[in-house]
């Protein structure tokens, strides 16, 4: 039996972390076998990735090497930890997947958005989540809850409000993502999402 993957998405301290960590707890007091995981890292060299492509001094990256990096931590995230975890039958909770390239490096830094998916698709072996939470959040908010930015927060403000915009024009055109309202205490959104998860 095959598990299910559960992603949290969303912009940067958008509350999407807590809430991954909020649903692996709820479950393992569940006794539901449960691995957590988070993108880009989740395994010693996608971890390595994360430490390259967000540090503040790399500012000169091309935005098509990040979305590189990106990929390739993907396809060592999937490969070492999400794809096992689904063939044990495990419930994979991950902050962050696939649809962060497409917001992040398609709407946000305009590369094109086939190419993304191609990559994508590569990347992950066409694993995709069952289902997606997007807590989504107005980029004022979430840009005032930040205080160490890393290279990708410290964007500018209309950057991350296309990245909100491409999230959100995403989850229109896929019925797997469901919108919680990130505004509300961490509480209530747990408690959405275990009701749609059926907790």
């Amino acid at each position: 039996m095959s598990g299910k993957l559960i992603v949290f998405e969303g912009i940067d301290s958008s509350g999407k972390s807590t809430q991954a960590q909020l649903l692996a707890e709820r479950l393992q007091a569940l006794q539901v076998p449960v691995v957590s995981t988070r993108e880009p890292g989740g395994t010693p060299i996608a971890e390595l990735i994360r430490e390259v492509v967000l540090r503040n001094e790399h500012s000169e990256m091309l935005p098509l090497s990040e979305l590189l990096l990106f990929i390739v931590s993907r396809a060592q995230n999937t490969h070492e930890v999400i794809a096992p975890a689904l063939r044990a039958g495990k419930t994979v909770v991950a902050s962050r997947y696939r649809m962060s390239s497409l917001a992040y490096q398609g709407y946000g830094r305009g590369i094109d958005l086939d190419l993304v998916r191609r990559l994508n698709e590569a990347a992950t072996n066409g694993q995709r989540a069952d289902v997606t939470f997007l807590v989504d959040l107005p980029v004022e908010i979430a840009l005032a809850r930040k205080e160490d930015a890393d290279r990708i927060e410290d964007e500018s403000i209309h950057f991350h409000q296309r990245v909100r915009d491409g999230f959100l024009e995403l989850a229109r055109d896929d019925e797997s993502v469901i919108v919680v309202d990130g505004r509300r205490p961490p509480e209530e959104i747990a408690a959405d999402v275990a009701r749609h998860l059926g907790l």
